[in-house]
Order: structure tokens, then sequence, then C-alpha cells
């Protein structure tokens, strides 16, 4: 008989809380993380982007903080201050946790607050001011409002370390070191990696209490890739990239799917290409103001849009469950960026389809990722938005463009029989012939006098 979340010593609102979203049983990295947490140990968790590391902390962190609805609250002598503090490295990241965390804590009026760059300060000053119990982040904007005093750290109690690889190589590290340094009271800690990098070991020994390291059994060998994906790689030419992408997204059982791109320049216009070609299509990357970015997020997240073009650091950490196709319209830079793409597919045992384009410059950096990676495709197969095995391989039905729409055509010009006065352009119309002008005799003539006022240079 599986465990479930019931069999836990959980608050009864917790486990309210998790049957109300689904949750009835724990994925095994909750499965092996919250005993340990529950009891205050720290925890090492190396498990991969998708596997449920949001609730294997998560739900600790929420049973240790004392609440505004709880019965010990009134004895709590420093109350609205942060309790539980959460580190993660993009801004995409921090709005996706928040919504989990307070998803699972509505019903005890636990107040969480996600803190990040690019909106304004204002209102996170506000809502500090009012009174927050755990605080998700990123580190840049963490450390600006500890620095103004708006952010006080000294009774943060919790400390959760979330994607720690992508904070050291997004070069993080020396304000993950700062903040830890600035909580005093920390009673446990928790670090959460896809991958256990020196530097990060480095950090765990430095401020961790004898860890607990929990390891998933999909991440024993890191150069695995989830079995569960069809990795397809063909060779494209990059005039007919847009053109095969576009027919792929109109394979057989096309869901969302993720468009990987190594530039923001290439992502824009990718996205501008499927839009204009009537695919509804969205896109992130660095270039674009924050508020754009959650809109398309947003917009994905709830099937205004399909296709999401984005780039692999406005990507970290996004965790949407239902993609079926990931494409890298250029081919990534190494192998972990490669298994980093491709996870955003295939997730809670669900089928996923991964198509990578190789240009004919990016063969050499293709052989290192299947060779780093084992797959058995150094020689990508050289293909056409036409080659008949590209439908077949991807179950693209016959007779697909590379158009949803059609292209509009040019306006043909009326008829001048069937255009209305408003039509007719003031060539079409008669000219009026002029009177021939009689001149006056010169004695008629009056004399005008010049009234403009003489310029007084200054």
């Amino acid at each position: 008989m599986s465990l479930t979340f019931a069999d836990l010593p959980l608050r009864k609102e917790t486990i309210a809380a998790l049957a109300e979203h689904g949750f009835t049983s724990p994925f095994p990295i909750q499965e092996m993380v919250m005993p340990i947490a529950l009891a205050d140990g720290d925890v090492i968790g190396q498990a991969k982007t998708g596997t449920g590391k949001t609730l294997a902390f998560g739900i600790p962190v929420i049973e240790r903080v004392i609440a505004p609805n709880d019965s010990d609250w009134a004895q709590l002598p420093n109350q609205g201050k942060p309790q539980v503090l959460i580190v993660v490295p993009t801004r995409e990241l921090c709005v996706q946790v928040t919504k989990d965390i307070e998803e699972l804590s509505f019903n005890r009026g636990i107040r969480t607050l996600a803190v990040y760059g690019g909106r304004a300060f204002e209102p996170q000053i506000e809502a500090l001011n009012n009174g927050v119990e755990i605080v998700v982040g990123t580190p840049g904007r963490l450390l600006d409002l500890y620095r103004q005093g708006q952010l006080t750290l000294k009774f943060v109690s919790r400390v959760v370390l979330d994607e720690a690889d992508e904070m050291l190589d997004l070069g993080f590290l020396p304000d993950v070191e700062k903040i830890f340094t600035s909580t005093p009271a920390r009673q446990q800690t928790m670090l959460f990696s896809a991958t256990m990098p020196g530097d990060i070991i480095a950090l765990a020994r430095r401020f961790m209490n004898q860890p607990v390291h929990i390891r998933t059994q999909d991440n024993e060998d890191e150069g695995a890739v989830v079995s569960r994906i069809e990795q397809h790689v063909v060779r494209a030419h990059a005039m007919d990239k847009i053109e095969m992408l576009a027919r792929i997204l109109q394979a057989n059982g096309r869901g969302p799917t993720i468009v990987f791109c190594r530039t923001k320049r290439t992502a824009q216009k990718t996205s501008d290409d499927l839009i204009e070609r009537g695919f509804r299509a969205a896109t992130i990357h660095g270039d674009l103001g924050q508020s754009a970015r959650e809109k398309a997020l947003n917009d994905f997240k709830a099937g205004k849009s399909d296709v999401l073009i984005a780039t692999d650091v406005a990507a970290r950490g996004i965790d949407i469950d239902g993609i079926t196709h990931v494409i890298n319209y250029q081919c990534p830079e190494d192998e972990k960026t490669y298994v980093h793409r491709i996870g955003r597919t295939a997730r809670a045992g669900a089928h996923g389809i991964a198509v990578t384009f190789v240009d004919w410059d990016e063969l050499a950096r293709w052989k290192m990722i299947d060779t780093a990676l084992v797959l058995g495709l150094p020689e990508p197969v050289e293909t056409y938005s036409s080659s008949e095995h590209l439908y077949e391989m991807l179950n693209i039905p016959a007779g697909s463009t590379g158009r949803m729409v059609k292209a509009r055509a040019p306006q043909a010009e009326k008829p001048k029989s069937d255009r209305t006065p408003a039509d007719r352009s003031s060539s079409d119309r008669p000219k009026r012939e002029k009177s021939p002008e009689v001149k006056k005799p010169a004695a008629e003539r009056v004399k005008r006098e010049r009234t403009r006022t003489k310029r007084i240079s200054e």
C-alpha cells in the first residue's frame, strides 16, 4: 500500500489543501525529503525540475510557520516578520513557487510575498510593512530590500535554496552567501539542485548542519535523459527552419509546445514569424519587460497561446504540465542545456517528443552532446520542410503547409464603373476648365501697399 499525505504527521488544514488541489500521494522526492524536513533536519535534495521539489520543501516550511489564524500567534514575539525565506534564481520561478505555496497555505492565513526585480519596490515594501510570514525571492532584489532596511532577516528560522546549480551559473553565489550570513536565527536549511558542482558542495558544507543528501533514482546518472521522451535530431538549413517548425506544429496530437532559441533576437523573430503565419505564439526573453514576460507565461498556461518561444535563461525553472513537444530551434550549447530543455516535456509519467534542429555549422557541437549523453545520433539526417520522412516521423498530416491562415492577397483595383465617388482619386475626376483670364486695364489696377512689419534686429 502506497504512502499518502494523510499518513504523514501534517496539520489537517495542510492535508485538506493538498486534497483540494488533487495531491493524495507524495512523489519519490517528497516521500524521502519530508520525514527529515519535518524533523527539522537539514536536507540536500538532488532532483530535476518537475519532480515535485516545491512540495518537498513547501509542505515542511508551511507546517512550521506560525500563522495569524493559529492559536499560538498571540505569543509570537515578532508578529508579521518573515519566518521563512525561499531563494530562487529567476523571476518566473519566483512567481510559480509563490503560487504553489499560497495554494497550500491559504486556509491558515499565511501571507506569502514574491520579491523579484523588474517590478516597483513600493508594493513589495508595503506588503512587508503589512506583515509577511514567507518570502520567496531572487537574490538581487532580496539583498536590495535588505540593504534598504525594508526586509528583516534576523528572525528567519528556515531558508530554502532552490535550483542551486542555476544560481551558480547565473553568478548569484556571492549574493546567496550574503543572505545566509544575514539569517543568524536559521534553524533549518534546505538546498535543492539538479546537479552538485563543487561550489555548491562547498556552500553546503559551510552553511548547513550535517545535511542528509537525498538523490532521486533519475539523477543517479546525470547524463541520462528521460527515457519517456521520443527524441529526433535533424540537420536543417537556416532558411528552411521556420517552414519546418510551422509544419511540425501541425502534427497530430501536438499540444502545448516550447521552442528554444539561443539568442533573444532569434526568439523574437521566430515568434513574430509564427504569429504572422497564424499560430498562437508567445515569447519570453531577457529584452522583454517583466509584465510582458508574465503575460506571455500566463497566456501559455491558460491556453490562450499554445506555442512558447523562449531563451534558455528566461525558461530556467519553468514547470508547466502537459507539454507535448519541445523543439530546439537552435542547437543547445552543451549536454546539460539539452537535458534541461527537453526535460520540459514528459512530466509526471507522460509521453513527450523532442526535436532538435542542427545547422551545418552546429554539427561539431551536436556531436559533443551526442557523445556525452550516448544518444547514438551523431549524424543527423539532412531534412527539409518538404521531406517525406519528416511527415512520417512526427505524424504531420499530408498536405500541411507552413501557414495556418492564407496570406492576405493584395487588394484588386476596382473598375472605374464600380467605384463610388469616395473611391475616386483626384486623377479620375473630370478636370474643370478654367475660363480665360481677362486682364484689367492698367488704370483700374490698384496699387497694394505692403503691410508687413519690418523685422528689427536685436
